[in-house]
């Protein structure tokens, strides 16, 4: 049984955080690659948005990183998509 996804406008309006420097490092990365993720990808990052900003702010500036290897991934891959568009 696969779990359902939320609708991608749904999904949207979770990347718009409380924190600027969050919004600028989701909502771009959601926009260019969500589409192209694979299902369980597609998982872990709702399971990453439903992470409170402090933390996650935590790890996208490497003071801390997820115990969980997937959501691990899932923060390095959106801070290489940050680096590759900054260019």
């Amino acid at each position: 049984m696969t779990l359902k996804l939320p609708p991608k406008a749904k999904l949207y309006w979770a990347c718009r955080r409380g924190m600027l420097e969050l919004d600028l490092l989701l909502l771009p990365f959601f926009e260019a690659c969500y589409d192209t993720l694979e299902d369980r990808e597609k998982h872990i990052f709702v399971q990453m948005l439903e992470i409170e900003d402090p933390t996650l702010y935590q790890w996208f500036i490497a003071r801390e990183a997820p115990e969980e290897a997937e959501l691990k991934h899932m923060v390095e891959k959106i801070l290489a998509y940050a680096r590759r568009s900054a260019i």
